[in-house]
Protein backbone atom coordinates (compact mmCIF):
# COMPACT_ATOMS: atom_id res chain seq x y z
CA UNK A 1 0.00 0.00 0.00
CA UNK A 2 2.82 2.39 0.91
CA UNK A 3 3.98 1.89 -2.76
CA UNK A 4 0.13 2.95 -4.67
CA UNK A 5 0.63 5.85 -2.31
CA UNK A 6 4.37 6.77 -2.69
CA UNK A 7 3.26 6.19 -6.67
CA UNK A 8 0.39 8.83 -6.47
CA UNK A 9 2.15 11.37 -4.57
CA UNK A 10 5.70 11.21 -6.90
CA UNK A 11 2.97 12.08 -9.69
CA UNK A 12 0.45 14.67 -7.72
CA UNK A 13 3.22 17.05 -5.67
CA UNK A 14 6.56 14.92 -4.40
CA UNK A 15 8.82 15.37 -7.82
CA UNK A 16 7.76 19.17 -8.11
CA UNK A 17 8.59 19.73 -4.00
CA UNK A 18 11.80 17.18 -5.01
CA UNK A 19 12.65 19.81 -7.35
CA UNK A 20 12.17 22.66 -4.98
CA UNK A 21 14.51 20.88 -2.52
CA UNK A 22 17.37 20.32 -4.68
CA UNK A 23 17.49 24.07 -6.26
CA UNK A 24 17.81 24.67 -2.36
CA UNK A 25 20.86 22.50 -1.71
CA UNK A 26 22.25 24.03 -4.95
CA UNK A 27 21.70 27.56 -3.92
CA UNK A 28 22.72 25.97 -0.25
CA UNK A 29 25.94 24.91 -1.65
CA UNK A 30 27.39 27.46 -3.47
CA UNK A 31 29.24 28.40 -0.02
CA UNK A 32 31.25 26.69 2.09
CA UNK A 33 29.16 27.76 5.27
CA UNK A 34 25.77 26.65 3.33
CA UNK A 35 27.06 23.32 2.71
CA UNK A 36 25.48 21.53 5.48
CA UNK A 37 22.15 22.77 4.87
CA UNK A 38 22.70 22.20 1.47
CA UNK A 39 23.03 18.63 2.69
CA UNK A 40 19.90 18.98 4.81
CA UNK A 41 18.29 20.33 2.18
CA UNK A 42 19.03 16.91 -0.45
CA UNK A 43 17.71 14.54 2.64
CA UNK A 44 14.62 16.24 2.98
CA UNK A 45 13.76 16.26 -0.39
CA UNK A 46 14.41 12.54 -0.63
CA UNK A 47 11.87 12.40 1.93
CA UNK A 48 9.34 14.69 0.25
CA UNK A 49 9.84 12.70 -3.21
CA UNK A 50 9.00 9.54 -1.35
CA UNK A 51 7.30 9.90 2.16
CA UNK A 52 4.71 7.05 2.35
CA UNK A 53 6.82 4.37 4.85
CA UNK A 54 9.43 6.66 6.72
CA UNK A 55 8.85 9.55 9.40
CA UNK A 56 11.02 11.87 11.39
CA UNK A 57 11.82 11.82 14.81
CA UNK A 58 14.07 14.23 16.88
CA UNK A 59 18.04 13.31 17.56
CA UNK A 60 19.12 13.13 21.06
CA UNK A 61 22.05 14.24 20.58
CA UNK A 62 21.28 17.60 18.81
CA UNK A 63 22.02 20.60 20.83
CA UNK A 64 22.80 24.41 20.63
CA UNK A 65 24.53 24.16 16.94
CA UNK A 66 21.24 22.64 15.55
CA UNK A 67 19.01 25.31 17.09
CA UNK A 68 21.22 27.85 15.39
CA UNK A 69 21.34 26.22 12.55
CA UNK A 70 17.09 26.13 11.96
CA UNK A 71 17.04 29.68 12.55
CA UNK A 72 19.63 30.29 9.92
CA UNK A 73 17.94 27.53 7.75
CA UNK A 74 14.35 29.58 8.54
CA UNK A 75 15.92 32.60 7.09
CA UNK A 76 17.30 31.07 4.02
CA UNK A 77 14.85 28.48 2.33
CA UNK A 78 12.39 27.31 4.94
CA UNK A 79 9.69 29.46 4.91
CA UNK A 80 9.56 29.65 0.79
CA UNK A 81 10.06 25.98 1.06
CA UNK A 82 7.05 25.61 3.96
CA UNK A 83 5.07 27.90 1.49
CA UNK A 84 5.18 25.42 -1.31
CA UNK A 85 4.01 22.66 0.64
CA UNK A 86 1.23 25.05 2.27
CA UNK A 87 0.07 26.00 -1.75
CA UNK A 88 0.75 22.15 -3.10
CA UNK A 89 -1.85 20.91 0.57
CA UNK A 90 -3.90 23.10 -0.51
CA UNK A 91 -4.17 22.42 -4.23
CA UNK A 92 -4.81 18.69 -3.29
CA UNK A 93 -7.48 19.34 -0.67
CA UNK A 94 -9.54 20.41 -3.56
CA UNK A 95 -10.28 17.15 -4.80
CA UNK A 96 -11.60 14.24 -2.45
CA UNK A 97 -8.95 12.12 -4.03
CA UNK A 98 -6.08 14.44 -3.23
CA UNK A 99 -7.28 15.16 0.34
CA UNK A 100 -5.09 12.67 1.66
CA UNK A 101 -2.36 13.75 0.07
CA UNK A 102 -3.02 17.16 1.10
CA UNK A 103 -2.64 16.15 5.34
CA UNK A 104 0.29 14.48 4.07
CA UNK A 105 1.88 18.05 2.31
CA UNK A 106 1.03 19.31 5.55
CA UNK A 107 2.68 17.38 7.72
CA UNK A 108 6.29 17.67 6.00
CA UNK A 109 5.73 21.69 6.90
CA UNK A 110 7.72 21.17 10.62
CA UNK A 111 10.20 19.30 8.69
CA UNK A 112 10.39 21.75 5.57
CA UNK A 113 10.84 24.58 9.10
CA UNK A 114 12.87 23.29 11.18
CA UNK A 115 14.82 20.12 9.74
CA UNK A 116 17.87 20.40 11.75
CA UNK A 117 18.04 17.73 14.69
CA UNK A 118 15.69 15.53 13.08
CA UNK A 119 15.97 12.52 11.55
CA UNK A 120 14.70 10.44 8.72
CA UNK A 121 14.09 6.46 9.60
CA UNK A 122 11.24 3.90 8.37
CA UNK A 123 7.92 3.59 10.29
CA UNK A 124 8.53 -0.39 10.13
CA UNK A 125 11.21 -0.12 12.43
CA UNK A 126 11.23 -0.96 16.32
CA UNK A 127 10.59 2.12 18.44
CA UNK A 128 13.45 0.83 20.43
CA UNK A 129 15.83 1.74 17.58
CA UNK A 130 14.33 5.25 17.05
Amino acid sequence: MKTVLNVIWLVLSGFWLFLAYLLAGVLLCVTIIGIPFGIAAFRIGLFALWPFGYTTVDRRDAGAPSCVGNVLWLVLAGWWLALAHIATGIALCVTIIGIPFGIANFKLIPVSLLPLGREIVRTDEPFAAR
